[in-house]
């Protein structure tokens, strides 16, 4: 299981209640998310999750391994949800789980992350939910469901069963098949709208040629060392492409490690082996330390920015090291699209990010770190 992190946060869960009572503020505030993947969405989704806060994270996990509860016309997973439904107050209606030792005093805020199964919530995080549900008397509860395609009310219903006296936000997240392709942006949404707040307030200007991008960090040991490096002076370093999914290149120093299992998405800041910064623009699994992710970039505008072969890269705390932003007294945010014209020999992508070699009319296509239309 992860390691816990830590996490103060400035103000949580700005949003109302069934009751009307409000989500409290406190600099005291830390957050949980307690999830439970099966087929591996929910695990996803709380991948995605990890990079918008430092919340704690712990995994509920079956204590029989390797059980398939779609087997049979899925006659064990329907078995379960039955079980419980039938004596939802008898412990032994619950399946067992593995051990977890959480201090519920620790959190006001719990998130919790679950599929649903047969129109309920699934049965191992409602085991988790039966047996801990007292401690969570009084917190701040926010819901994230994955489902096919049925609605969440009843898993919602479930929730507020098992911690009956938690205080549940109205506004909990739906993942399901026909918005999954969406995810991380509605992950996004639906963290700034429960007012998520990162202790990392800078942020991260990096510069490749003409284009800016802007980044969030994280709050750890490494982002922060970082930080306090680049208050002294920009970094600049030579970047090569790597595997096909990202820009990698030696930073000139070495800064602590946070490694953990990631599962890469684009736009993810990477620190590999403490000295080297990796800028992803597609997926990758491995044990390394998550920096932070660029902000508002598709995947096709990531792999324009960084184009194919090596680049020098500026990473910076301020607009103001990149000179057409001095210029312009601009703020970038995402990329910058800038006002300069692309030399003809520069690569062109479309929209997919794939290297083209002239658009079609009527194509729009990226060139330069700018979106073009060919009307020719």
């Amino acid at each position: 299981m992860k390691r816990i992190i830590t996490l103060l946060l400035a103000a949580l869960f700005i949003c109302c209640s069934d009751d009307n009572r409000v989500f409290a503020e406190s600099a005291q505030n830390r957050t949980l998310v307690a999830y439970y993947s099966y087929t591996g969405n929910v695990q996803s989704i709380v991948d995605e999750l990890k990079g918008l806060t430092n919340a704690d994270i712990v995994e509920i996990q079956p204590a029989k391994e390797g059980e398939r509860y779609e087997a049979d016309n899925y006659a064990i997973g329907s078995a379960l949800i039955s079980a419980i439904r039938e004596n939802p107050d008898k412990a032994e209606s619950y399946p067992e789980i593995k051990p977890l030792n959480v201090d519920f005093g620790l959190y006001d805020n719990i998130i919790v992350a679950t599929p649903l199964w047969w129109s309920n919530m699934a049965a191992p995080m409602q085991t988790f939910l039966f047996a801990n549900g007292a401690e969570m008397a009084g917190k701040n509860i926010a819901l994230i469901v994955s489902s096919a395609s049925s609605g969440i009310s009843s898993v919602v219903a479930d929730a507020k069963r098992l911690i009956p006296d938690g205080v549940f936000g109205s506004d909990n997240l739906w993942i399901n098949n026909s918005n999954r392709s969406q995810m991380s942006s509605l992950l996004a949404d639906w963290a700034a709208a429960l007012n998520f707040t990162n202790n990392m307030s800078e942020k991260l200007y990096i510069t490749i040629g003409s284009t800016t991008l802007t980044a969030t960090l994280v709050d750890n040991s490494s982002a922060r060392a970082l930080v306090a490096a680049l208050k002294e002076a920009p970094i600049t370093y030579e970047a090569h492409d790597y595997g096909n999914f990202e820009k990698v290149g030696d930073l000139g120093r070495s800064f602590p490690t946070n490694d953990e299992q990631i599962t890469t998405q684009p736009g993810d800041l990477i620190l590999y082996q403490g000295n080297n910064l990796c800028i992803y623009h597609d997926v990758n699994t491995w044990n390394f330390t998550r920096l932070g992710k660029i902000d508002n970039a598709t995947q096709a505008e990531l792999k324009a920015a960084l184009g194919e072969g090596n680049c020098t890269i500026t990473l910076s705390l301020s607009a103001g090291n990149n000179s057409e932003n001095q210029n312009n007294n601009e703020t970038p945010t995402g990329i910058r699209q800038s006002d300069r014209t692309a030399t003809p020999d520069e690569p062109m992508y479309d929209l997919q990010g794939r290297r083209i070699s002239a658009p079609v009319r009527g194509q729009i296509y990226i060139q330069g770190g700018e979106k073009r239309m060919n009307y020719n």
